[in-house]
């Protein structure tokens, strides 16, 4: 690894530059007000978190954002209010925007939608938040994307002060947008603005959007956090705070990130986001895992407090997005949990002795991980005092490298990144049980004719969400299929010349974020002009939101897939007719 391989621009823009110009903005953007800074007389979330700490008591989060703005709105009223009628305190709000606010203002229009909210402009930011007093948060597509600097500005304005998400910098990537200078120059600017607000500003990272979602090793997620406090708090003079929980699925280790978490961080958390990779049955089965993660999410926090708020995820976003009742059912739910007070024994699965051993050995490795990141890129000719260095190099190496180069673990060929984890990743092992349970449901003869039969077949997704294609990845190399990495946030342009140069016999896509139909119209077009028809498998969520749609909620458009000649399948099982068929031409 050498800085011309990781830099081939001879020139980078100026750190110090791009800081400052954010810095001079602050003068003319600074932090509006709102219901929520009014009602309990802070300047920002971070003092009424920190008072939280000193009461203790804990904070309740919950996901808000449709398509449409004035839906948005009445959601926003409506959730806190049903709330408030119960007892149950409900204080900030993750706000959905859609991926494509990431891209600059003027652009949008022409740009690919999801399933998200829409803003057009200041006003649209300031409007949203005055409709009830809950902190309003701004996760998504803010920081880490070419509008970085226009959304942040909005953002301030409603009152928002806790801003991302610094995380999906490192990892996501909009579709047709490649241009990582750009990003990286418009992130740097918003930061400088934060830097320069007379409040203090919580820059809002979530790990799991992040690296967190590519290590194998917990350690290295927590040394991600220590390298983001390096770049974020020291080099550039704000404050970080990190959400996870989407693939912390085993109790200990949920745990024991939370206590060691709390130990390296200077600035309050902000939410502990609902285990989403467990829903997978009924709602009613769903019910199960959300009081599970949430048991163990309070007890935490009543052990450990460090103002993260407890998030419950309602029980049908395994298959839809929840529409504003089931948001309530899940809040009043998480209600009744804390009136209940859930303490270790009501924890099940928890070991507080290994809890606090795990929590040990992730400080240890998360150590090692960034001391052995910041030497490498030394040694590779990177400033690492210069932001903009370091959080471009950190992008273009990306968490896969970093962990094989520079994990913790000691060297092992058979462990995964060639390293065995301080501490495993959770999501990690639920990948290799849903790909063996897989295996076990084939029979031996189609197994047999699948192995048998040298089928090269590319993988890719049609968003940021990886985990579905690193399951289809491990089980169709364990059936002895070659897999040809055709990307994350993929286009269909580069998907389908991919195709062609490597003589694919099918294409596998796994998506999630609300373009599954208009990417299969996509592909089929861009496969026609090479005059190829690999078959098409999609699987995920198979949704989309109607261009006359008046509800902002997406429908299943899994009947238009197929009528561009494409498979849909619902699971993995679905995709082996598939594989015998094409295993019978060759």
């Amino acid at each position: 690894m050498n800085r011309a391989e990781i830099f081939p621009e001879e020139i980078l823009p100026n750190s110090a530059a791009l800081l400052q110009q954010g810095r001079d903005a602050a003068k003319n953007h600074a932090v509006g007000t709102n219901p929520f800074l009014q009602q309990h007389a802070v300047s920002c979330e971070a003092e009424f978190k920190r008072k939280c700490i000193a009461d203790n008591r804990l904070m309740s989060h919950a996901q808000v954002g449709y398509r449409d703005l004035d839906k948005s709105c009445r959601a926003y009223g409506e959730i806190y209010e049903a709330c408030a009628a119960k007892d149950v305190p409900l204080h900030r709000y993750g706000l959905c925007l859609d991926f494509s606010m990431g891209y600059p203002p003027d652009q949008r229009q022409d740009r690919p939608q999801g399933t998200g909210l829409i803003l057009s402009g200041v006003e649209d930011f300031v409007r949203l938040t005055l409709n009830a007093p809950v902190a309003p948060h701004f996760g998504d597509f803010v920081l880490g994307m070419p509008a970085a600097f226009e959304n942040t500005k909005a953002a301030l304005a409603s009152g928002s002060t806790a801003i991302g998400n610094l995380g999906q910098y490192f990892t996501f990537r909009l579709p047709h947008w490649d241009d990582d200078i750009s990003i990286t120059a418009a992130t740097l600017k918003a930061l400088g603005l934060i830097a320069g607000q007379n409040e203090e500003i919580l820059v809002h990272s979530n790990l799991d959007d992040g690296f967190a979602a590519l290590f194998c090793d917990l350690s290295c997620c927590l040394g991600a956090v220590l390298l983001e406090k390096y770049i974020v708090e020291e080099l550039i003079g704000a404050q970080v705070s990190h959400c996870y929980g989407h693939h912390f699925s085993e109790p200990t280790r949920r745990m024991a990130f939370q206590l060691a978490l709390t130990g390296v961080s200077t600035a309050p958390g902000t939410m502990i986001y609902g285990n989403t990779t467990r829903y997978r049955g009924t709602e009613q089965q769903n019910y199960a895992d959300l009081e599970s993660y949430l048991n163990v999410d309070i007890f935490g926090q009543k052990i450990s407090p460090s103002g993260h708020a407890i998030n419950p995820v309602p029980v049908s976003e395994n298959v839809r997005i929840p529409d504003i009742k089931e948001i309530i059912a899940a809040q009043l739910f998480a209600g009744e949990l804390l009136s209940r007070e859930p303490c270790a024994e009501t924890c099940v699965g928890l070991d507080m002795d290994l809890a606090d051993q795990l929590a040990d050995n992730l400080l240890f490795g998360a150590i090692g991980f960034q001391h052995n990141v910041l030497n490498g890129l030394v040694a590779a000719g990177i400033n690492i005092r210069s932001p903009f260095e370091m959080m471009l190099a950190l992008r273009r190496i990306g968490g896969k490298k970093l962990e094989e180069l520079f994990g913790p673990g000691s060297q092992d060929d058979e462990a995964p990144r060639g390293r065995l984890p301080v501490v495993a990743s959770t999501i990690i092992d639920e990948i290799s049980e849903l790909a063996e349970d897989f295996l076990k449901k084939i029979n031996s003869e189609d197994k047999q004719k699948i192995q048998n039969s040298g089928l090269k077949v590319i993988t890719a997704t049609t968003d940021v969400h990886e985990h579905g294609k690193f399951l289809l990845d491990m089980a169709l190399n364990e059936l002895g299929v070659a897999v040809v990495d055709g990307g994350v946030s993929t286009d269909a342009d580069d998907l389908a010349s991919l195709a062609y140069r490597e003589g694919a016999d099918a294409i596998a896509i796994s998506t999630y974020n609300g373009v599954a139909l208009s990417f299969a119209q996509a592909l089929k077009t861009e496969l026609d002009k090479y005059a190829i028809a690999p078959p098409v498998i999609f699987g995920g969520r198979i949704n989309q939101i109607p261009e006359t749609s008046n509800t902002s909620l997406p429908v299943d458009v899994a009947d238009d897939i197929r009528s561009t000649g494409a498979f849909v399948c619902k699971n993995l099982e679905g995709m082996v007719p598939i594989l015998v068929a094409l295993s019978r031409e060759i």
